[in-house]
């Protein structure tokens, strides 16, 4: 039996140890947000927060969540109240396809939790590894900038050409 908290709520799951915890969430637990990109850890499309750290879930095995909370992006809010990045990221219309945007706010909400006002190379390093294929990296950065309260002028950013 593998215990889990996900979202707050405790879990006994009767699975397999070496089951990745993306498996677990949409499988076992039904929660859909975080996705299957690569399988890889190379996409970043499962990105979930693990004791407050943002971790490729398809690369995790349940076994080794141990007692560590783990948060999806379902914890955040819904469609009709989103939190904080989920409606930056709607009023930039930071999603294209949206495959990716669960993973990015993900990674975004583990940042700025840790640290509310991130230079932007500290931003800009810690979204590297989530990838956008659509290509609106320009507008997640934004997105998260105006939650961070950050302008183009206190973060050396240059808008849409860098």
């Amino acid at each position: 039996m593998i215990h889990l908290t996900v979202n707050g709520v405790q879990h006994a799951l009767d699975i397999d140890p070496s089951t990745p915890l993306l498996y677990a969430l949409r499988n076992e637990l039904g929660l859909h947000g975080a996705k299957f990109g690569c399988g890889l850890g190379q996409c970043g499309a499962c990105t979930v927060m693990v004791d407050g750290k943002a971790t490729f879930s398809c690369l995790i095995p349940v076994s080794s969540i141990g007692a560590r909370p783990v948060r999806t992006i379902e914890s955040l809010g819904t469609a009709q109240r989103p939190g904080a990045l989920q409606q930056a990221f709607v009023e930039h219309q930071a999603a294209q396809c949206g495959y990716c945007i669960a993973g990015m706010i993900m990674r975004a909400q583990a940042l700025l939790e840790r640290n509310p006002r991130p230079t932007e190379a500290e931003l800009r390093e810690h979204m590297e590894p989530n990838l956008c294929r659509c290509g609106t990296h320009m507008r997640i950065l934004a997105a998260i900038r105006q939650v961070a309260h950050l302008s183009g002028s206190d973060t050396g950013a240059h808008g849409d050409t860098q």
